[in-house]
């Protein structure tokens, strides 16, 4: 293989840490230094890309605006003006404009019906939401060139095959690239990334089925293309579960039910709303998230006072049980395949019960106020709320750890998602703004289990504390002592070069045709 493949991350060998490897071996392939894809590797497009004339991107939701503009400017970049990127929608699609006003256009073919694009690409680079998948990825598998390769950001779509009892076409290759951000997120780090070479979101890169030989070629050329600062490796199968849980996890699910919780909790304590949503919201997505990213967890109950520390552990104890018990149950959920069908029966119900918005509540309308006064450089580090979110965090991180999952994909799906490319959209213009920015399924999933954390917690965590029930000093012993902050130091070494900028309520910075919305969709469109 004369491409070598620059993005071999094997954290969990590079932490020196025992446990499973769930990443892929390729002939050919070999592990670089630290930060290996930058912008002075698109000179290895060429290869990676061998044989490939046109690159279809199927769809207009989260990630396509920002994966399609990125790879046309990366393939300009490689001075491959030969290699045409183009995006297919299904006719009288909304977003057709959208995708025009980004330069994609019928006139020189950039810009068409899906089906026709699947039919012409040589790379099918299939983004359309979930629940579209699953009606319609036996016609578009049947519209693909022979030998022509399948790309997805996403393992969702073999859950729903393997659900169905089908398998993909054997002529075809399939891989899988998986930012580990957002949409809106990984177009904001590629236009920072002009400046300073490195900035990106990491992704997960696999080879499900490769057919001419040089499918991980594609795969690492792809991660290149779209900005990631470093890719490891995974399969659909091990990407699908945890991508589908973290999200429903401390990602966007836990973090949003936690926040309602303790702004509760908080007022009822005597604080004024705007201050309960300093001390909750405000805190995590400050100086909690700032220095888990930077620093690590630990590094986060040590910046505590005495008295801190002690408030810390209290509520890292009592939160650890209760927050573990919900993400056991969604991942057997996933896992299952319950999950799955549930996103996808969903998307059948949309005509008649669209999502709702999650920005209306009185915590959030609050949280409006605060940002429009906040000094960042005052924001509280709330040892109470550091503590529920630590240990929820953690309850992630202990079940995919339990269901063999490698660290690298632990770090990712379970902290670095959290503090580098979520929460900050958060902190900019509320929950509504950093969920609904993201995947149908994403979105879905936020909804659903939201509850199901800020109830747990409420009703077992906060109660123990309250009614000074004995809580076991070993929890907390056990969390300082976790392999995972090894394999967190490893992955912070590689994190992009520069924090992600978004624009608050007032800014259009990282906002606007082709990157993060504020007027969100509550319907999925067949393909859209």
């Amino acid at each position: 293989m004369a491409f070598q493949a620059p993005a071999t991350m094997q954290i969990q060998a590079q932490a020196n840490l025992s446990g499973p490897q769930v990443v892929p071996k390729f002939t050919g392939m070999r592990r670089l230094p630290v930060a290996a894809i930058q912008r002075d590797k698109y000179k290895q497009l060429p290869e990676a890309f061998k044989g490939i004339k046109q690159i279809g991107f199927i769809g207009w939701g989260s990630q396509a605006p920002a994966q399609a503009q990125n790879m046309r400017e990366s393939l300009a970049e490689a001075g491959m003006s030969d290699v045409k990127v183009a995006v297919g929608l299904r006719k009288g699609s909304s977003s057709m404009e959208e995708a025009r006003a980004c330069g994609f256009s019928e006139s020189d073919g950039t810009l068409g019906e899906v089906y026709d694009v699947v039919s012409k690409s040589d790379f099918v680079i299939l983004l359309i939401s979930d629940a579209a998948q699953a009606g319609l990825y036996q016609r578009i598998l049947a519209a693909m060139k022979p030998r022509a390769t399948l790309g997805l950001s996403h393992g969702f779509l073999l859950g729903v095959m393997r659900n169905d009892g089908v398998d993909f076409r054997d002529d075809v290759n399939v891989v899988l690239v998986a930012p580990k951000g957002m949409g809106p997120s990984v177009r904001r780090l590629y236009e920072q990334g002009k400046s300073v070479n490195g900035a990106g979101i990491n992704a997960s890169f696999a080879v499900h089925q490769d057919v001419t030989g040089n499918a991980a070629d594609i795969a690492v050329g792809w991660a290149i293309a779209v900005g990631a600062p470093f890719a490891f490796g995974t399969t659909l199968e091990s990407e699908y579960k945890s991508d589908i849980y973290g999200e429903r996890c401390i990602l966007l699910g836990a973090v949003h039910g936690m926040i309602e919780g303790l702004f509760r909790r908080y007022t009822r304590q005597g604080m004024s709303e705007e201050e309960a949503f300093r001390q909750s919201a405000e805190s995590i997505t400050g100086p909690i998230s700032q220095t888990i990213s930077k620093e690590g967890m630990v590094a986060l109950y040590n910046k505590l006072d005495e008295a801190g520390k002690k408030v810390f552990r209290e509520a890292y104890t009592a939160s650890f049980g209760p927050a573990l018990d919900v993400c056991f149950e969604i991942y057997e959920d996933v896992a299952s395949g319950n999950e799955i069908k549930s996103v996808v029966q969903a998307g059948k119900r949309f005509d008649r019960f669209p999502m709702g918005k999650i920005d209306q509540t009185h915590t959030w309308q609050v949280g409006a106020q605060v940002r429009a006064k906040r000094v960042e450089e005052d924001i509280p580090l709330n040892p109470f709320t550091a503590g529920v979110y630590v240990a929820t965090m953690m309850a992630t991180v202990q079940v995919l750890r339990e269901k063999g999952h490698p660290y690298s994909e632990i770090c990712n799906e379970s902290i670095i998602e959290a503090v580098d490319s979520l929460n900050p959209y958060m902190h900019a213009r509320g929950v509504a703004f950093m969920v609904d920015n993201c995947s149908y399924t994403a979105r879905l999933g936020s909804r659903k289990w939201a509850p199901r954390f800020d109830y747990i917690l409420e009703q077992q965590a906060y109660v123990a504390i309250d009614n000074k029930q004995p809580l076991d000093e070993g929890i907390f012993q056990t969390f300082l002592q976790d392999d995972v902050h090894k394999a967190l130091a490893t992955c912070s070494e590689m994190r992009p070069a520069v924090d992600i900028s978004v624009g608050g309520d007032n800014s259009n910075e990282g906002v606007g045709v082709g990157g993060a919305r504020t007027e969100y969709r509550s319907a999925v469109a067949a393909v859209a």
